[in-house]
């Protein structure tokens, strides 16, 4: 049984059918890649499956229970963590405060110092500034901070959306081996990434989202080598 499964999803803003008929899983270690251009629906399915937003049709099935209609706070402590586009991180506290953050529903306190190590272990830098305010960080600090708090809470599955967003090329090759690392100890990852060429690289399977419909599902390696995806997403002509 797949960890996640998302049937027949549809996401409304007043008028605006921002996703149609959405179908996608992914399985226990696998990262599952969704691209799109701006405005597509990525983020918007993200936003659905961790119940930001209240689709307007479908189902999303997590650990094989539904959690369409749960608020976001049931569905993270059900397993399920959600690093948004932009960040989300506050600016005001130190970046050990804002790893806190990531542990506000679990009480296993031992574990989660475990985890917090293990988050700290995979951001060195990040150690270097536990008592920085996290609005003073620079480069792909941000970026590394938000996915460290998102696993302290040890998720089985993480959504991430746009990683490498404004981020040097030398950084996105970080953020993207980690990616792989966190995959391959176990965690699910749904990836949200305008750079398809890296998000097809390190996922087992892929989807191409156009105007909130899907339009290209397979294995990623497959549509790293169609020729229209190439063309339209991976710059090659």
């Amino acid at each position: 049984m797949a960890l996640l499964e998302v049937s027949g999803l549809e996401v409304r803003y007043g008028g605006i059918h921002a996703v149609r008929g959405v179908s996608l899983s992914g399985e226990e270690g696998q990262v599952v890649a969704l691209i799109g251009a701006h405005g597509a629906g990525t983020t918007t399915t993200l936003r659905a499956i961790s119940g930001l937003v209240r689709p307007s049709k479908g189902t999303v099935r997590f650990a094989g229970k539904d959690i369409t209609s749960m608020a976001p706070h049931q569905i993270v402590a059900l397993g399920l963590s959600h690093a948004p586009e932009g960040r989300g991180i506050f600016a005001n506290l130190t970046v050990d405060e804002n790893l806190q953050l990531g542990r506000y529903l679990r009480t296993d306190n031992a574990a989660v110092h475990k985890d917090r190590e293990h988050a700290l272990s995979l951001f060195p830098r990040l150690r270097e500034r536990l008592q920085q305010n996290a609005g003073t960080l620079s480069g792909g600090e941000p970026q590394m901070l938000a996915i460290a708090r998102a696993l302290v809470a040890r998720p089985r599955l993480l959504l991430l959306d746009e990683p490498s967003l404004g981020l040097a090329p030398q950084i996105v090759q970080l953020i993207f081996k980690i990616v792989k690392t966190i995959a391959s100890e176990g965690t699910t990852i749904l990836l949200v990434e305008q750079n398809a060429h890296m998000a097809l690289s390190v996922a087992h399977t892929g989807h191409v989202l156009e105007v909130g419909t899907l339009v290209h599902s397979g294995p990623a390696k497959q549509l790293a080598a169609d020729d229209a995806i190439r063309k339209a997403y991976l710059g090659v002509h």
